[in-house]
């Protein structure tokens, strides 16, 4: 009964909701009052009832109805947007040489911050003295965690990290479209350049056939166009639903026990959005006017904690408020949510390293060590996974190549949702920042439309 009577509150709390929309309140506004209520909801939920009691699981399993569905809705989404995203972006390219210029900037921005960030991890450790895990001294994983961590060791086993990457590729390209694997995105991004280069010979070669398959190809992104501006209409009552059970569900034990890590792992977030602000400065971005028009996808990413359900808002940021040519956005999108992550590859991999290392007699103050765990983590990076759990697979690849034990991350695992959360918005944030600043050194970039204050896409859902 207690159950229900917190059902029928969040179902009045979203109706309040679409009577708010409908009357025409400002999609930032309309969010942040979402997250606010979903933080205070579920905190309440977690007070009176616990994290773990009947009465909340089953209240969170019914109001996260909305926000699993809407999570669902965008991850199948992903795969048919990075196709045509990318096939289209070579199909609007005017000359072939803007291929390897944009290619070398986004990758360079995306592989170089990753390498920041996994230094900022490294000196975020060594400032907060974790290393040598004392801080967790008396605390033993749960049964959960260690079976989440035996899952994704198993995928990695007897495989080198060389091994890792080159299973990256494709082999049955319509398994990949099925999600099949860890690494599909990855694999389709890979199919879809190929794809992409074939088409640019068919321009030159045979002009008359490159024209019918663009023209399919401007009519299925069309398609999926219309089918993102449908899911996104719904992001409201995801975020409240999923703000809801993110602050319902995590422990505040948990929180306190292991609160200086998750300090330690916040401050060098934010250091590191720090640095993609300096990235904006030089480029003469404003970056105020750029995290306005950037929040609604850093917001989702936050409370949603997958940066492939993100994609569409990303892709859509970036074209129509931050005024990014289409191809450079789709491309920048697409690379950034399944190459040098900051977050999830980048910070937690080096950050748990550096933890661990003093364990197994390694000096982690050594340059030596520093700069092979940057390099790992960078060569890590390609192809992490952009959704929940991708960070531990990538650290594990990290730890695996280093020879260092993973007991730590069982314990780690209790508080890791609320770090998620965070990783995510930083790779979001990346992979938009890449295409901006791609855009701008291309000189793709629609100053009228970013310096236009009205220009946010959520005004038009």
């Amino acid at each position: 009964m207690q159950a229900l009577l917190i059902i029928i509150i969040a179902a009045a709390i979203m109706a309040g909701m679409i009577y708010l929309h409908r009357r025409h309140w400002g999609f930032n506004k309309l969010v942040f009052l979402d997250l606010v209520l979903g933080i205070i909801g579920g905190a309440a939920i977690q007070l009176i009832y616990g994290p773990t009691s009947k009465t909340a699981t089953t209240a969170i399993d019914w109001i996260n109805i909305v926000g699993n569905g809407y999570i669902a809705l965008l991850q199948m989404l992903v795969i048919p947007l990075v196709f045509v995203s990318l096939v289209g972006a070579f199909t609007r390219l005017k000359k072939q040489t803007n291929l390897k210029k944009m290619t070398t900037n986004v990758l360079g921005i995306l592989l170089s911050t990753t390498a920041v960030a996994s230094f900022i991890g490294i000196m975020s450790v060594l400032a907060f003295n974790l290393q040598g895990a004392s801080f967790i001294k008396g605390m033993a994983a749960n049964s959960t965690a260690i079976d989440a961590i035996k899952t994704h060791q198993a995928t990695l086993k007897g495989l080198t990290l060389p091994q890792q990457i080159t299973n990256l590729l494709p082999t049955n390209i319509f398994a990949d479209f099925a999600g099949t694997r860890s690494s599909s995105t990855i694999a389709v991004v890979i199919f879809s350049l190929m794809v992409g280069v074939a088409f640019l010979w068919l321009r030159d070669n045979q002009p008359d056939e490159a024209r019918i398959f663009a023209k399919g190809i401007a009519a299925l992104q069309a398609i999926v166009s219309r089918l993102v501006k449908m899911v996104l209409e719904l992001t409201p009552y995801g975020i409240f639903a999923l703000m809801v059970k993110a602050t319902a569900t995590s422990s505040f034990a948990s929180i306190a026990k292991l609160g200086t890590f998750i300090v330690a792992a916040y401050v060098a977030i934010a250091v590191m959005f720090i640095v993609h602000t300096i990235i904006l400065l030089v480029n003469r971005i404003n970056p105020v006017t750029y995290y306005k028009k950037a929040w609604p996808a850093l917001i989702f990413a936050f409370t949603s904690r997958t940066s492939a359900g993100t994609l569409p808002l990303n892709v859509k940021i970036q074209r129509d408020s931050l005024g990014v040519s289409s191809s450079v956005a789709n491309f920048a999108a697409s690379f950034g949510l399944t190459i040098g992550q900051n977050g999830c590859a980048g910070i937690y991999p080096s950050m748990v390293a550096a933890i661990i290392a003093p364990t197994a007699g390694i000096n982690v103050f050594s340059w030596q060590f520093i700069l092979t765990l940057i390099a790992i983590d960078v060569i890590a990076s390609f192809g992490v996974a952009g959704v929940g759990g991708g960070a531990t697979f990538t650290t594990l690849m990290v730890l695996g190549t280093l020879n260092l034990p993973v007991a730590i991350m069982g314990v780690l695992i209790a508080i890791d949702p609320i770090i998620d959360m965070a990783r995510t918005a930083l790779n979001v944030n990346d992979s938009i920042l890449a295409g901006v600043a791609t855009a701008k050194n291309m000189g793709e970039l629609d100053h009228d439309k970013l310096g236009d204050q009205s220009k946010v896409v959520a005004n038009e859902l």
